[in-house]
């Protein structure tokens, strides 16, 4: 049986020295797509914090993409986050830069250094997402939902065993939000793994997925019918 990509057992969530989830226990596997609910400041953002090295796990145990996440050394956290695609709220990109300086950026941080083969899979990225056309535009030129396009392009750069989506769309409109949703479930349907936290019930009813809810400390499974944010 293969290593799950994200296990937590026991563990224990802070947000400086505040604990914000306790006795959290979760695996999730290669090709899962998890929703995380739950209220602002329920800790959904500081669990993907934790998993992608923001925060430190201090208590319990937890490994993501084969790191152990209480043992994980400052060096290690650049290696973490190549294996790892990010998708944030409010895309953090370089604004005054273009689409393709954007992820070229990305791909010679993480090592890249071939000319050709940079080209190439900023091109492989862009045409997955529907982005290819705007290659030489400025960032600041696109809209919000090609904005957000261009950010799952840089979460597939590295071609990750686990993309973290904190709420990819709230800041788009409910059309943008839907498009960008079936661009992720696109992208879940050709294997890749995707734990996405987001308040938008509408998605969840219409995309349906396995769910689950942050709630008083916790976090638990909760079936379709029961999901109330």
């Amino acid at each position: 049986m293969e290593n799950p990509v994200l296990h937590l057992e026991n563990a224990e969530i802070f947000q400086g020295e505040t604990l914000v989830l306790s006795s959290l226990n979760l695996s999730i596997n290669k090709g899962d797509f998890y929703y995380i609910i739950g209220k602002t400041g329920s800790g959904k953002s500081s669990l993907m914090k934790t998993l992608y090295g923001d925060l430190t796990l201090q208590k319990g145990t937890g490994s993501v993409v084969g790191f152990d996440l209480v043992n994980l050394k400052e060096r290690e956290i650049p290696f973490l986050r190549r294996k790892i695609g990010i998708v944030f709220q409010d895309f953090k990109l370089l604004t005054d830069r273009t689409v393709f300086a954007n992820l070229e950026f990305v791909l010679k941080a993480t090592g890249w250094k071939n000319k050709e083969g940079i080209n190439q899979k900023i091109e492989e990225v862009l045409e997955k997402v529907g982005m290819k056309s705007l290659i030489t535009k400025k960032v600041h030129e696109l809209s919000g939902g090609e904005q957000q396009r261009v950010a799952i392009a840089r979460a597939l750069l590295n071609d990750p065993e686990l993309i973290l989506a904190d709420e990819p769309t709230g800041n788009l409109d409910p059309k943008t939000s839907l498009e960008v949703m079936e661009l992720l479930n696109k992208i879940h349907q050709s294997g890749k793994t995707i734990l996405m936290a987001t308040h938008d019930y509408q998605l969840i009813v219409k995309f349906k997925h396995r769910t689950l809810k942050v709630e008083a400390g916790e976090v638990f499974e909760v079936v379709q019918q029961a999901v109330i944010l």
